[in-house]
C-alpha cells in the first residue's frame, strides 16, 4: 500500500521555483548568473511600511489573530477596494491570507467537487492547474495566442464552458505574458458569464498597478456589476508594494464563500503573520505616490528588454499591457544546435542550454502551457537585463 497520497501523482513542483533554485546553486558554486525566473520587485520594500512593522514589533503586535485577518487590515481593504476598484465590500466579505497563492488554494478546497471543471486561460500562472487538481476538480485550458496578444475570445470561452464548469480563472496583467485586457475586451467575457450564471468568476489582480501606457486596469465586477456576487476578486501587497516576502494576500467576495473560505485557513495555517499583517495596513493606508513612477520603472524596462530580444535570431516578442514578463516565442530557434551542441528541440531544451551555456536563467514556457516560448522576469536592474539581452543574442547568434 503506497505511503503517499495519490492525489500528489496529479501535481507538480513549482518550476519557476526549481529555475531560481537551480540559478542559486549555479551562483553559490561560482557561475556568473543573471536570474530572469522570479517574480519579484528588485527594489526594497518602502521604508514607512517597515517602520510600521517594527512599531507593531515594539507594541507586541505579535500574538495570534483573528483566522484571515485583523479589523483594521479588513477595513483598509474594503477602503482599496472602493478606491481603486469602485467595488463595495464589507469586513465580514474580505479574507486575508498567507499570500495570494494561499487565498487561490483556500477557495479551490472550499469550493471544488469532482468532476468539477475550472477554465484557464493560457498560458497561465504555473500554480493554477495544480492547485485544482489538489482541489480535486479538473483543469480546463483556452489558449490565447501569441497574434491574439495572448488573450482569449468571447467565442473561445463560450466553447470552454460546459455543466460542469465550477469557475472561470482570470489574470490581467497575465503572470507570464504581460497580457492586460481592456475594458472592452473584458466586458465581451463578462457579457460571456451571464450567460451561464453556474459560472462563478476567480480573478487575480496581482499586478494591477503594474500598467503600462494607454492600458487602463479594470477587473469582471467593476466591468459587470451583475457578476459582483459570484465573482471572488483576489489581490495582495507582494508586487505593487515590493513584500514578496511578507506574505500578505486578500480578496474580497460573497460572505458564505469568505466563510467557507476561513474554515479551510482555520485547519491550515490560521492567521497570517501578525507583524506582515501590520506592515500591510500601512501599505494600504498609507503614501500610495510611488506607484505610478515604480509602474513607469517597469515600463522602460519592458521597452528595454522587448528590443533587445527582438533583436535576437529566431526570437519574436510582443510588447505587454503590464506585470514585469515578457513571453517571447522562440519557433525560429527549434530544430536548430547550440554551440555547445546542444539540439534545441523544444522551449526547455532552449532554457536549459541557455542557462548552462550563457548563465541566463529564464523559464521554459511548456511550464505555463504554451510553447515554444519562455518567460522573462525583468524586475532586475536595466545593467543586469542589458547584459542578459546581450548573453541570449550571443546564443541565438551561435545556433546553427
Amino acid at each position: 500500500m503506497p505511503f503517499l497520497s495519490a492525489t500528489l501523482d496529479r501535481v507538480k513542483p513549482s518550476p519557476t521555483i526549481a529555475v531560481t533554485t537551480k540559478a542559486a546553486e549555479l551562483r553559490a558554486a561560482g557561475r556568473d548568473v543573471i536570474g530572469l525566473g522570479a517574480g519579484e520587485p528588485d527594489f526594497d520594500t518602502p521604508d514607512n511600511i517597515k517602520a510600521a512593522a517594527i512599531a507593531a514589533i515594539n507594541a507586541g503586535e505579535t500574538k495570534y489573530t483573528a483566522v484571515d485577518g485583523i479589523p483594521a487590515l479588513k477595513q483598509a481593504i474594503c477602503a482599496k477596494f472602493k478606491r481603486d476598484n469602485a467595488l463595495d465590500y464589507t469586513p465580514a466579505q474580505i479574507t486575508v491570507g498567507t499570500g495570494g497563492k494561499q487565498v487561490l488554494y483556500n477557495a479551490f478546497m472550499a469550493t471544488l467537487n469532482p468532476g468539477d471543471e475550472v477554465i484557464i486561460p493560457a498560458p497561465y500562472w504555473v500554480s493554477y492547474p495544480d492547485m485544482v487538481l489538489l482541489g480535486g476538480g479538473e483543469p480546463v485550458f483556452v489558449e490565447g495566442a501569441m497574434d491574439k496578444g495572448y488573450k482569449i475570445t468571447p467565442e473561445q470561452l463560450e466553447a470552454a464552458i460546459t455543466p460542469q464548469t465550477k469557475w472561470f480563472l482570470f489574470n490581467s496583467p497575465s503572470n507570464p505574458t504581460g497580457a492586460g485586457y481592456s475594458w472592452s475586451e473584458l466586458k465581451a467575457l463578462t457579457d460571456v458569464l451571464l450567460r451561464h450564471p453556474h459560472v462563478w468568476v476567480m480573478t487575480d489582480d496581482m499586478y494591477e498597478h503594474l500598467a503600462f501606457g494607454n492600458f487602463t486596469f479594470c477587473t469582471p465586477a467593476q466591468v459587470e456589476p451583475a457578476l459582483y456576487d459570484r465573482t471572488l476578486t483576489i489581490n495582495g501587497v507582494s508586487k505593487a508594494y515590493a513584500m514578496t516576502g511578507w506574505r500578505i494576500g486578500y480578496a474580497g467576495g460573497p460572505e458564505h464563500l469568505i466563510k467557507a473560505m476561513r474554515k479551510v485557513q482555520s485547519q491550515s495555517t490560521s492567521n497570517p503573520c501578525s507583524v506582515s499583517q501590520h506592515a500591510a495596513l500601512e501599505a494600504l493606508n498609507g503614501p500610495q505616490d510611488y506607484l505610478g513612477p515604480n509602474a513607469a520603472l517597469f515600463q522602460r524596462r519592458r521597452d528595454l528588454v522587448v528590443d533587445g530580444l527582438n533583436a535576437c535570431a529566431g526570437i519574436t516578442c510582443p510588447r505587454p499591457e503590464g506585470a514585469f514578463y515578457v513571453y517571447p516565442s522562440i519557433a525560429g530557434c527549434i530544430g536548430k544546435s547550440s554551440a555547445a551542441g546542444t539540439k534545441i528541440v523544444d522551449d526547455e531544451a532552449f532554457a536549459t542550454a541557455l542557462l548552462e551555456e550563457t548563465g541566463v536563467a529564464v523559464v521554459f514556457g511548456a511550464a505555463f502551457g504554451l510553447s515554444p516560448h519562455f518567460r522573462v522576469s525583468y524586475a532586475t536592474s536595466d545593467a543586469a537585463l542589458t547584459e542578459a539581452c546581450t548573453r541570449i543574442k550571443g546564443f541565438c547568434d551561435g545556433l546553427v
